[in-house]
Order: structure tokens, then sequence, then C-alpha cells
């Protein structure tokens, strides 16, 4: 590990000296590719640096440590610096970890009801709005792309573009099946009742990445339809894209023009297709979206919202909150965080045991 900060820390170096050159400073297009080299490795250098001088102070201990006027002084130094010294092991190798390419992309959201028949569509809405409040908080943006309101008010299914930098680092562990327990506004007796919904996350495809041919798409227009909630059009402009060699329907029925509801379909067809191509290509991923959100059943879930008990529970890694409705509100980045290490630590512990075998 040492070895490859060395190699960083020369890297730094050399791209440092190279910036200050007049030949870069006049090649601005390999000036830039330059600086955000450098920019890419600021995090690891200043890391190592850190880790550097704790270590030649854990070095100047032991020194001290020969001299018996100044060994208990040093005893009781070392001893308060080599936690700190481990901690800065342990961040070490997590900054060495392989960053995920797709973080900084944008995300298709999809949310669908499952067990539960009304009960299950209100909470899908619920799950909307806690997305919607979340995104605003992080400086995110996300719109409509299609969805689909009962009577009620909640959504049998809704398909939402959340645009921001780091969008798909901050939603990538939301797929899967969400689980809530209580007593549902059309409940007259007052009885508790468990429902589900599915809620599938996809990182939003380059158009370079998936090309399209034309002639493979049927393009229908309509009236959008629904309960006539906050997100459903009242033009003629709502699209349905249609790609016939998979049979993949996208549908976009948003506020906007014609023209933008067949470029916000076709984010979503080729996020779409490019998971299919990825799972396809590598299975052991476990990228299936089916297998992200299962059949909606209520045993398939992945957390949990108890409202008579005022708790969130999040069965993969074992937390629990008690205070559901600020999380409903959006405030979301404990669990995502919590997340995030657990997924971080898991791939720790693979890494380590590839370096022992």
């Amino acid at each position: 590990m040492l070895d490859r900060y060395e190699a960083i820390l020369d890297r730094y170096a050399e791209l440092s000296a190279a910036l200050a050159e007049p030949e870069t400073l006049a090649n601005q297009p390999l000036w830039q590719r330059l600086l955000k080299e450098r920019a890419g490795l600021e995090e690891q250098v200043d890391a190592y640096k850190v880790w550097l001088l704790l270590d030649r102070q854990r070095r100047d201990c032991l020194e001290m440590m020969d001299d018996p006027d100044l060994s208990g002084e040093a005893r009781t130094e070392l001893a308060g610096l080599m936690p700190r010294l481990a901690d800065q092991e342990l961040l070490l190798k997590r900054l060495l970890l392989p960053k995920d390419s797709r973080d900084e992309r944008n995300v298709i959201l999809e949310i669908r009801a499952g067990t539960g028949g009304e009960e299950s569509a209100l909470f899908a809405g619920d799950l909307a709005r806690m997305y919607e409040r979340y995104a605003v908080r992080c400086g995110f943006r996300i719109e409509a792309v299609s969805v689909s309101e009962t009577d009620l008010g909640g959504i049998k299914e809704g398909v939402f573009l959340v645009t921001g930098k780091g969008a798909w680092s901050r939603l990538k562990f939301e797929s899967g099946v969400h689980r809530v327990q209580r007593v549902p506004v059309t409940e007259s007796s007052g009885r508790k009742q468990t429902s589900a919904c599915t809620v599938a996350v996809l990182p939003e495809a380059e158009e370079i990445e998936m090309s399209i041919l034309p002639q493979d798409l049927r393009i229908d227009t309509f009236r959008a339809s629904g309960a006539g909630g906050q997100y459903v059009n009242r033009t003629d402009s709502a699209i349905r894209i249609t790609h016939l060699p998979t049979g993949l329907v996208v549908t976009c029925q948003d506020e906007k023009s014609q023209l933008r509801n067949k470029e916000s379909a076709m984010k979503v067809l080729r996020s779409r297709l490019w998971d299919m191509k990825r799972r396809e290509a590598d299975a052991s991923q476990a990228a299936d979206r089916k297998q992200q959100v299962g059949t909606g059943d209520r045993s398939e879930r992945i957390r949990t919202y108890n409202f008579h008990e005022g708790r969130v529970t999040d069965h993969r890694i074992g937390l629990t909150l008690y205070r559901i409705q600020d999380i409903m509100d959006g405030d979301l980045d404990e669990i995502i965080d919590a997340l995030r290490l657990a997924d971080e630590n898991s791939r720790l512990a693979a890494a380590d045991s590839a370096e022992k075998t």
C-alpha cells in the first residue's frame, strides 16, 4: 500500500512541475487535463502526508523510550498516537478502493406500488415525496418523467429523473422493496396494515454508450391520463416509445412540450437498455432490475417504515432510527451514509482477503 502512495506522491509532484511549465500554460486543453488529474490525487496525497507525519512521530517516540528520562512521556504520547495512526491507515486503504465511475451521474428513479392495494399506492406517493425532498436537500433537480396516479393521490407507477453531480453515489443503494406498516387512511376499523412498494435506481446512460437505431423505435403520442394530480399533463404531448427488439416501453407525460417528453423518455429507455446490456455482460454484478426490486411482496424488503413505532429499519445493515417523520421529510443522509460505509467495509474486507491469498 505504501508503495502505491509513494507513486501517487511522485506523480503529484510531476504534475505540479508540469503545470508550471510555460509550454503547458500555453496549451489550455493540456493544462486543464493535467490540473484535473492533479485535483483527483489531492485527497490521497493529503491523507498520505498526514500518515507520514504521524509515523514520524511514532518513530520519534520509540527512540525516546530508550532514554530513561523520557520513556514515561514517550509511552504516554505513543498510546495516544497509535489509534490516530490506525485510523489514518484505514483512511489510506479506503482511498485506494476503486471508484465507481458512475457516481457522478444522473439517476433514473422508478417507484411502483406492490402488495397492499391502494395503501401501497399511497405509500409509493409518500416515497416519491421523500425522494423529492431529499433531492432538494442535496441540491439535485428531480422531475417526473411518467407518473400514473390513483383517485386518492397515490402512485401506481412513477418514473423520475434526478439530475445533479453525485446523484448516483447518493441514491444507488435505494433499490429494493420498501415495506410500510401503518393504519391506512382507507382502513375504517383502525387496523394496522403491511404494504410494500418497489424502488429501482438506474444510472443515466450516456448517448455514446447506448446508440439506438431510429428504425427500432415506435413512437406514439397521446393525452396523459390519471386522477388529475400534480404530475399529470393535460395536453396531447404525452409520448410512448416502444423499443421493438426488446419490447421495452417507456412513457413520458410531464407538463412540458412533446419534444421534451420525447427527450426524457429516450433518457429512460437508454438507461434501461444500458442496464440490460450490462447485466448480460456481467451477471455476477447482480444488477438485474428485477432482482433489485423483487416481486414487490412484503417479505422481500430492504427497509421497513413502521409509523406506529415511529421507526425506520434498514434490514441490510441492521440500522434502526426512531425519527420516521424526519426521514419521510427527506432527511436520509444518516441511512445513506451508513449504507455507503457498509459497502466500503465490505470492499475493504474483500481486498484484505485477496491480499492474504
